[in-house]
C-alpha cells in the first residue's frame, strides 16, 4: 500500500509559494511512500484569459511545481461553458508537462450532452496526436484529459481532480489494490473475504488519518479524507484485477466477474473511515498488469468495462484504442458513459486513449512506471447515427426515481 497523491484543493487565486511548507511536510509525513503531490484548482474557464490560454497555464504549472506539486488539474470545461474552451484544451495541455484538465459530458442531475460528447470525440482525437513535454508521444496525449460525467469537485485521482470555491483542502489517494489481494487471497469464504478486506481497508485509515489530521491542523486545512478505490499498479501482487480473479471467475470478463466487482465495491462502502471522491473500484487498463493481459487476450471488453461501472466502478480508464477509431464511435462510447452516469447518479469518468498508427491487437508499450503492456482494444460496432448524432441536451431521471 501506498499513497498514490496527497492532492490540495484551492482557488487558483491562492499564492502556490504559500503552500510550499505544506507540500514538502506532506511528502515526509506519512509511514508509507508517497508517490506524488498535486494540486486541484477550480475549473480553469473561470479564470485563465481566453487570449492567452495555453501560456498562462504554462506559467500556472510552472509556479506551483516550484512550490512543490509535481502534476497540477486544471478542472473542467462544464457543460453550460463556451464549448470555445473545449476546443482552447489541445494548446493548454501541450502548453507545458504534468498538466492535466477535463471536460464534463454529464451534470450530477442527469443532464448529459449530445454536442459535448461529439466534441470531446474530436478533442480526444486531437489530444492523441501531443506530446506534452517531457512524456512520450504516440497517444500518450490523453493520459492527461478526462471527459467526466456527473463528478463534483474534491476527487483526488487524476485526471478528475478539482476544486470548489472556498477554503483550501486536501484529500488522500490511495494505491491498496495489493491489500485487496491479499485479503482475499487468505479468505476461505466469501463472508471471510469480506471481514478481511474490510479490516484491511479500516487499518489503512487507521495508519493514515492520524497524520494527515495533524498534517491539516498544522497549516490550518481541511482534511477531506481518503479515497480507497483499490488503484492498482502494474507490478506482480498489486493487481485489482487479480483480487478480482481471486474471488473465482475464471478470468476477469468471464461469468461471475460483475459479482467480483460489486462484491469487493460493496466491501470498500462496509469500512469506516473518511470518504473523499470516488471510493470505488478503479480498473485502469494499461495501469493493472492482469487488467492489461485480459484485454490483450480478448477476454476482457469495453462492455465488460462499462458494466462493471455499473455496480462498482469509475468509469472507463486508460483504455488503449485504434488511432483511426472515429469519432462518432468515440461519440458513442462517452454517450454511454454518460448515460450511466445519469441513470445510477454516480461519479463517471472516462479516459479513453487511441493511439496513433495502432490497429486493434496491435502490442502497446509505454516507457512509463505506471503502465503494463497491453494490446490495443477493439470497439464493438460502428459509431452512433441517426437520433443519437443530433444536438442538443438531454435529461435522464435517475432509475430510482421511477
Amino acid at each position: 500500500m501506498e499513497i498514490r497523491s496527497v492532492t490540495l484543493f484551492c482557488e487558483a487565486s491562492q499564492s502556490p509559494a504559500a503552500f510550499r511548507p505544506f507540500f514538502a511536510a506532506a511528502r515526509d509525513r506519512f509511514a508509507v511512500p508517497v508517490q506524488s503531490l498535486r494540486l486541484g484548482t477550480t475549473p480553469f474557464p473561470d479564470w485563465l484569459p481566453a487570449g492567452r490560454a495555453g501560456a498562462a497555464a504554462a506559467d500556472f504549472a510552472e509556479r506551483w511545481q516550484a512550490a512543490g506539486a509535481d502534476y497540477v488539474s486544471l478542472g473542467p470545461v462544464r457543460l453550460d461553458d463556451d464549448p470555445a474552451w473545449v476546443e482552447a484544451l489541445p494548446g493548454i495541455l501541450g502548453a507545458a508537462g504534468g498538466l492535466f484538465a477535463s471536460a464534463e459530458i454529464a451534470t450530477s442531475d442527469g443532464r448529459l450532452s449530445l454536442d459535448r460528447c461529439r466534441e470531446v470525440a474530436r478533442l480526444v482525437r486531437r489530444v492523441s496526436t501531443l506530446s506534452p513535454p517531457g512524456m512520450p508521444g504516440d497517444g500518450f496525449g490523453n493520459l492527461f484529459l478526462g471527459a467526466l460525467a456527473g463528478v463534483g469537485p474534491g476527487h483526488p485521482f487524476l485526471p478528475a481532480s478539482y476544486a470548489a470555491p472556498g477554503p483550501p483542502s486536501f484529500a488522500l489517494a490511495v494505491e491498496s489494490a495489493d491489500v485487496a489481494l491479499a485479503a482475499i487471497r487468505g479468505a476461505g469464504t466469501l463472508d471471510e473475504a469480506r471481514v478481511a478486506l474490510v479490516e484491511a481497508l479500516e487499518g489503512i485509515a487507521a495508519a493514515l488519518v492520524p497524520p494527515a489530521a495533524a498534517l491539516a491542523a498544522e497549516f490550518g486545512l481541511r482534511f477531506d479524507g481518503l479515497d480507497l478505490s483499490l488503484a492498482p499498479y502494474p507490478a506482480a501482487g498489486k493487481s485489482l484485477g487479480g483480487a478480482l480473479e481471486a474471488l473465482g471467475p475464471a478470468h476477469v470478463g468471464a461469468p461471475g466477474s460483475l459479482f467480483a466487482a460489486a462484491f469487493i465495491t460493496e466491501a470498500i462502502g462496509r469500512a469506516r473511515f473518511p470518504r473523499a471522491g470516488f471510493c470505488g473500484l478503479m480498473l485502469p487498463v494499461l495501469e493493472d498488469t492482469v487488467l492489461a493481459v485480459r484485454a490483450a487476450e480478448g477476454r476482457l471488453s469495453l462492455a465488460d468495462l462499462l458494466s462493471y461501472a455499473a455496480v462498482c466502478g469509475v468509469g472507463l480508464d486508460t483504455v488503449p484504442l485504434p488511432g483511426d477509431i472515429d469519432e462518432a464511435t468515440l461519440a458513442g462510447i462517452l454517450l454511454d458513459t454518460a448515460a450511466l452516469s445519469a441513470r445510477a447518479r454516480k461519479p463517471l469518468v472516462a479516459r479513453l486513449m487511441p493511439l496513433p498508427g495502432k490497429a486493434a491487437g496491435d502490442p502497446v508499450a509505454f516507457d512509463f512506471p505506471y503502465f503494463a503492456a497491453g494490446r490495443v482494444m477493439a470497439p464493438r460496432g460502428p459509431g452512433v447515427g441517426r437520433l443519437l448524432a443530433g444536438v442538443g441536451a438531454v435529461s435522464l431521471n435517475a432509475y430510482r426515481e421511477q
